[in-house]
């Protein structure tokens, strides 16, 4: 095939065929007369056969394919990016944020937002730490250069609200103390690879 021949817009056109060009009805007669001719074909009761045979299953089988959301839920993925976790240190309940704020600083967003001190011990400590929902994207960065695992993404998709004001409470996502026996490593985005222990040997930094 030669160039021009690929320039040239209409070079399938011989190809095409037209489907029903000048059959269909212009009255209301004809319409009539063509929805009792497919009806009379049986169109209409293949359609209503396979409507019956799949509601038959769903009433009588227990082979309900509809989610009675949100009594029932679909799993989500271990990877899925919903509401962001804090979590904290199973030794003693403090929270693993050491303040470094990278997740503040690569935001894309710019929807963290960090408030810092030192503390008697001359470490950072976190006073304020939120979240604005509502111009956050979920793109996963803050999880993912979060040096601490401190900050994940959960499972937690039902975010809606009425107010801003209820988008970024750090309550909210930090895991209560009373449920702390009840947290687990995290193994979605942003956890720790399984081949971390080796890397870190290899790095000329000390612990």
């Amino acid at each position: 095939m030669k160039i021009e021949d690929l320039k040239n817009r209409n070079i399938g056109q011989q190809n095409y065929i037209t489907v029903q060009e000048d059959n269909y009805p212009k009255t209301n007669a004809e319409v009539f007369k063509q929805v009792v001719k497919r009806s009379l074909k049986g169109e209409l009761f293949t359609g209503l056969k396979i409507t019956f045979k799949i509601m038959k299953d769903a009433l009588f089988k227990g082979q309900m394919h509809t989610v009675q959301y949100p009594a029932e839920k679909l799993p989500i993925g271990p990877r899925y990016r919903a509401v962001h976790k804090l979590l904290a240190l199973l030794e003693s309940g403090e929270n693993r944020c050491i303040g470094c704020g990278l997740c503040e600083k690569i935001c894309i967003s710019n929807c963290i937002r960090m408030d810092t001190k030192i503390d008697e011990n001359s470490r950072k400590e976190v006073l304020e730490y939120t979240i604005n929902m509502g111009r956050c994207i979920f793109c996963g960065y803050c999880a993912e250069v979060c040096p601490e695992l401190a900050i994940v993404h959960g499972s937690e998709y039902e975010n809606a609200s009425e107010q801003r004001a209820q988008f970024g409470l750090k309550e909210d996502f930090l895991t209560p103390l009373d449920k702390l026996h009840l947290q687990k490593e995290y193994e979605g985005f942003g956890s720790v690879s399984s081949d971390a222990d080796e890397k870190i040997k290899k790095t000329p930094l000390q612990y």
